[in-house]
């Protein structure tokens, strides 16, 4: 064996190295620097080396990342909600119970700013969606299919109750001299924001009561809810409530019941949340978890779609419900800003006064906030 045998099995470090001793020989007072310029050779050469060595390993772990960040790109901000979806409940398991107008019973923290919500985009291809039957249909059948009902005999409290109530309302908004000149609290229950990006308060509390045995909502709208229902049958509107407060585990089971129907319908799962998320509020920023959203619907309309705003109870309900403190939640023409589709059967409580002032300027509780409410 040669020696050029042996120079060709020399390694780059070895030549270095022996590049660097024979230059201090020569130049023994640049040793220092010479030192230096070794080293941050040798670094680099020995870090280039380990990606060279391992080039497969971390081309595979670069694709996985990239395809998991593109696969990700739909993500609402309330997906920091800690939300879970419950897949295991089935649809006709459950229990299903209505409120008529002669079943109701008369009764005697909100952030610092707001966000107007941003509807994510969906692709154009999902234009194409089956026809929508909004989850909450179901909500207005018993498992024989027949809406029930309760008599006015069943009721317990008097209805002069419900008349001071309105009193009371209908006197502080006198006093106010015109919704346009109230004065608004960001820390009034009533007014209180829930939506995507202003989740329920961990801390929120409320008092519970009973619409029947069954149904329930927040105890302090029952009565205003109550001569909403009376002015509207004497108007010869009869008026159905399908769905008030619901728990924090029935809102996960109709939102992943929502999801499994886009998917069943062969939407992927990234474009079947998107959908649902804008038929189904999202668990943990839904109005009804906080007993002031209630459902309504009539007994001549009972889907909850587009067209029972265009029914005599979608029509009275639009002209009437401010007057007892109720509005529309998602109107038509908002959806960008609430980012939920038109539900004309979806009441929101927020007080007389706040309720006239969003009505006649035609915004949403969103708007309300920004203009009046927002520092």
């Amino acid at each position: 064996m040669n020696i050029a045998d042996l120079s060709m099995k020399t390694s780059f470090k070895e030549r270095v190295l022996s590049g660097f001793k024979k230059f201090t020989r020569k130049h023994k007072y640049l040793a220092v620097p010479a030192l230096g310029i070794t080293v941050v050779i040798l670094t680099f050469y020995n870090i280039l080396l380990y990606f060279y060595s391992n080039f497969k390993r971390y081309m595979c772990l670069a694709s996985v990342l990239f395809f998991f960040i593109a696969s990700s790109s739909f993500s609402y901000p309330s997906l920091s909600l800690n939300v879970s979806f419950v897949s295991n409940s089935s649809i006709d398991e459950r229990e299903y119970d209505t409120v008529s107008s002669d079943e109701l019973l008369p009764a005697d923290a909100v952030n610092d700013t707001v966000v107007l919500a941003e509807v994510e985009e969906i692709d154009p291809a999902l234009s194409a969606a089956p026809e929508k039957t909004h989850i909450d249909d179901i909500d207005l059948e018993g498992e024989d299919g027949v809406i029930e009902t309760i008599s006015l005999e069943d009721f317990v409290v008097t209805e002069s109750d419900s008349d001071e109530n309105t009193i009371e309302e209908q006197s502080t908004s006198e006093d106010a001299d015109g919704a346009q000149s109230c004065t608004f609290s960001k820390d009034d229950w009533k007014l209180i924001l829930v939506n995507k990006q202003h989740p329920i308060p961990e801390d929120y509390e409320f008092p519970l009561g009973d619409l029947n045995s069954n149904m329930h909502c927040d105890q302090r709208i029952i009565s205003s809810l109550y001569d909403m229902f009376k002015a509207a049958s004497a108007d010869g509107v009869n008026l159905i409530i399908c769905s008030p407060y619901r728990n924090r585990s029935r809102q996960e089971m109709l939102f992943s019941n929502k999801i499994d129907y886009y998917m069943e319908a062969g939407f992927s799962y990234m474009d079947s949340y998107n959908l649902s998320s804008q038929a189904v509020t999202i668990p943990g920023a839904s109005e009804h978890q906080i007993g002031l959203a209630i459902d309504i619907v009539s007994d001549s309309y009972s889907a909850l779609d587009e067209r029972f705003g265009e029914t005599l109870a979608g029509k009275w309900l639009a002209q009437n419900s401010y007057k007892y403190g109720f509005i529309v939640r998602y109107p038509a023409g908002k959806e960008d800003i609430t980012s939920i589709e038109y539900e004309p059967w979806h009441f929101r409580y927020v007080g007389v006064d706040a309720a006239t002032v969003i009505h006649e300027e035609n915004i949403c509780l969103e708007e309300f906030w920004s203009e009046y409410l927002y520092d």
